[in-house]
Parts: structure tokens; C-alpha cells; sequence
């Protein structure tokens, strides 16, 4: 009975979303296995085949944030100009290649640019392929593909490093050249699909005609958001303590304080996999601004009780909180973007996420200032006050969103009242 049951909801799951939001999910799921497999071991990995410092390596892994902060748009706004498919596709074929490199590069220019172009392909890769699962989903159901999306991506980094580290054992290049032909494989498959349920068709109705400076001032002069983006910005910040400074507390804490980090993670991506579905069902029948509001404030609870905790379990019930925050503020924000971006532009508006990257480069720095001028207890509580301050930027967004809609509904009113007349 149990067994009919399963296959009735796999059935109605299946038949609920288009094919190829299906194959995305998946592709998300390999994508990100592939690339945590490996990445999480490039430090490790120029360390041993090159004679650079520490200093350099950083410099060379945070490359790729770095041009991912500014790719997302670029790439977002191509697929809109040129069609979803060229863009992902050639994304992911570039991904095969950066992996493939990084596995057989020797000279240390080449690595550098090889960071660079892996920022730049998942910032062109990720904002097109959602932007994608936006225009075949109906509206009502985008925030439960965003958040069955934010699961793939969770289930495929809690797996990848386990996989990236048993390979790495023997040979610190095997996980870069498996991650390649992942990506290659993905791209075949991906242009098969696309070919089949017939994305020329959809990419002929979705495509703008406007130009690529059009698209930039359009996106530029959107009051509501550049209020959302501050937002991510500071909500970013405060986040980014968990994957930057914390390791650093809890490690100078306690004397088996990797251990306890390490176990933290685990308990992040198990709580993720686990409640990301009911959370997404609780949260879809509220306004995204709910989701966001009560995210933001489990980040800050999760924040306060890091810099509190004086045993294991409250590091890890406050990872708990923590991570509650996490699975709602990521997929809400998506929507309150799909919400305010033109049909038109939808790949532009996903790529204009990533400048909330600039958290993510302020966060860290903020951070270990705090924590080395003063203590783990004041830097924590002092992000969790930050963190709260993104409520106000998303309410102000929603502030001027609201009037602009009266406006227009204004408008359209006395338009039809001139046409009747």
C-alpha cells in the first residue's frame, strides 16, 4: 500500500513540472556534486604541483568569486538576448574544460585564469538555468522549484566532498578530470533534451529584442531592486560568517574544534535535505516578504547563539536555527525577484543576484576584524544586528513596489476611462 502510495506521488511530482525542469534538477544535483568534489580540494591540490604561497593560492581560488560577481549579469542578460540554450550549454562546456585544466595546468598564469573562467561559467550557468525553470513554471508553483532547486544543490555538496576526498587519496587531479567529463556528459545530455521538447520554440518566445546597454539601464535605473540587492548584500554578510569566521571560533574555542566545525556542516546539509520541502510548503502560502522576514531573523538567532554557545550543543542546535534561516531566505529572495523582473528580462534580473556576492567579499573581511579586535561573542551578536538591518532594505523595496503598482493601476484605469469615453 505504502509502495502504491509513493509511486502515486512520484507520478503527480513528475507530471506537476515540464521534463526539462526535471532534467535541471538533476543537473543541478551532478553539477554541484561534481564541482564540490573538487573544488573544496584546489588549495590542496596547488599546494602539492605548484610552489606557490598561501597568499598566492587565496588569491587565485577567490579569483573566481570575483568574476562571478559581475558574470551573473552579463550572462543572464546574453540569455535573454540570444536565447537560454547557447549560454547554459556553452557554460557547461567551458565548466568541463576549467576542470580539465586545473587537473593538467602546470604554469601558474593558466591556473589564474582558469579561477576566472569557473567564476564566469557558474555565474552564466546558474542565473540562466533558473531563469530557465521560471519560464516552464506556472507562477504559483516558482517557489516550490526554487526551493526543490536550493535542495539539489544541497544534496550534491553534502555528497561531493566525500567523493572529492576518497579520489584525492590517490591521485590530486582525479577529482578535477572526473569533474570535467561530468560536465561534458551533462552537456550532451542537456543539448539532447533541449532538442527534444523543443526550446527553440520557448527561446522564440521568451527573446527580447532590446540591446544588451538597454537591458543594463533598465535593470540599473529599478529602484526596488537595487533596495532587494542591498538586501542580499547585508544578509550576505551575515551569512558569510558561518562559512568564513566560524571555523576560526570554534576552532581557537575548543581544543577539538574541526571536529565540532565538521560535525556542524554535516548537521547544515542534513537539516537542509531534510525540512527543505515542508518548509517550502509552509512558506508558499505566505508573501515572500514572510519568508525573508523570518529567515533573516533565524540567521540572526543562529548569529547570537554562536557567539554564546559554551558547549558542543549549543553550537549545534544554534547551527540548527541557523540553517532554518538559510532554507527560507534563499528561495523567497529568488521569488521576490521573479516577482518584480519583465518577462522579457528575467535573465538579466537573476544575473543582477550575483553583485550580492560583494557580501560574501565584505563578510569575511568585517568578520575577522571584529574577531581580532575583539572576541567571538561581540563579532556574532554584532552580525546578527547587521543581518536584520536587510528586513529594512527588502521592506523599502516592497514600500516603493507597492506605490509603483498603484501608479499603474492608476494609469490603466484612466486609460480605459479615455477609451470608453
Amino acid at each position: 500500500m505504502k509502495l502504491n502510495n509513493l509511486y502515486k506521488q512520484f507520478l503527480h511530482f513528475r507530471s506537476s513540472y515540464h521534463p526539462i525542469v526535471h532534467s535541471l534538477l538533476l543537473g543541478t544535483i551532478l553539477a554541484r556534486l561534481a564541482s564540490s568534489m573538487s573544488l573544496p580540494f584546489l588549495a590542496i591540490h596547488l599546494a602539492k604541483n605548484t610552489d606557490l604561497d598561501a597568499v598566492m593560492i587565496g588569491f587565485i581560488v577567490g579569483a573566481g568569486s570575483l568574476a562571478g560577481t559581475f558574470g551573473g549579469f552579463v550572462g543572464g542578460t546574453l540569455s535573454d538576448l540570444f536565447g537560454r540554450r547557447k549560454i547554459m550549454l556553452g557554460a557547461l562546456i567551458g565548466w568541463g574544460v576549467v576542470f580539465v585544466g586545473f587537473a593538467a595546468a602546470q604554469q601558474v598564469v593558466l591556473f589564474l585564469l582558469l579561477s576566472l573562467l569557473n567564476g564566469l561559467c557558474r555565474s552564466f550557468y546558474e542565473p540562466v538555468s533558473q531563469a530557465l525553470m521560471a519560464d516552464l513554471t506556472e507562477k504559483e508553483k516558482r517557489m516550490r522549484v526554487f526551493s526543490l532547486r536550493y535542495l539539489a544543490i544541497n544534496v550534491g555538496v553534502a555528497v561531493g566532498p566525500l567523493l572529492g576526498a576518497l579520489f584525492a587519496t590517490s591521485d590530486s587531479s582525479l577529482p578535477f578530470y572526473i569533474t570535467g567529463i561530468v560536465y561534458f556528459i551533462y552537456a550532451f545530455s542537456l543539448y539532447m533534451l533541449l532538442n527534444k521538447f523543443g526550446i527553440r520554440r520557448i527561446e522564440g518566445e521568451k527573446k527580447t529584442e532590446m540591446t544588451f546597454l538597454s537591458v543594463w539601464q533598465a535593470v540599473k535605473g529599478d529602484t526596488v531592486l537595487r533596495y532587494y540587492l542591498l538586501g542580499a548584500i547585508v544578509t550576505a554578510i551575515s551569512y558569510s560568517q558561518m562559512t568564513a569566521s566560524l571555523s576560526q571560533y570554534v576552532g581557537d574555542k575548543f581544543a577539538d574544534g574541526v571536529s565540532l566545525f565538521a560535525v556542524m556542516m554535516s548537521v547544515n546539509a542534513i537539516v537542509v535535505v531534510v525540512l527543505q520541502v515542508p518548509f517550502s510548503r509552509w512558506a508558499e502560502k505566505r508573501p515572500a516578504m514572510t519568508a525573508i522576514a523570518v529567515g533573516t531573523v533565524m540567521y540572526s538567532l543562529g548569529n547570537v547563539g554562536f557567539g554564546l554557545s559554551e558547549s558542543w550543543l549549543g553550537f549545534i542546535v544554534s547551527m540548527i536555527v541557523f540553517t532554518f534561516g538559510e532554507i527560507l531566505t534563499f528561495p523567497a529572495s529568488a521569488l521576490l525577484t521573479d516577482k518584480i523582473a519583465p518577462e522579457r528580462m528575467r535573465g538579466a534580473y537573476y544575473g543582477a543576484q550575483s553583485f550580492s556576492s560583494i557580501g560574501h567579499f565584505i563578510g569575511p573581511w568585517l568578520g575577522g576584524l571584529l574577531l581580532s579586535r575583539y572576541n567571538g561573542t561581540v563579532m556574532f551578536v554584532a552580525m546578527a544586528f547587521v543581518g536584520l538591518v536587510a528586513i529594512v532594505f527588502y521592506r523599502l523595496g516592497e514600500t516603493v513596489l507597492a506605490r509603483r503598482t498603484r501608479a499603474d493601476n492608476a494609469f490603466a484605469d484612466s486609460a480605459g476611462n479615455m477609451n470608453a469615453g
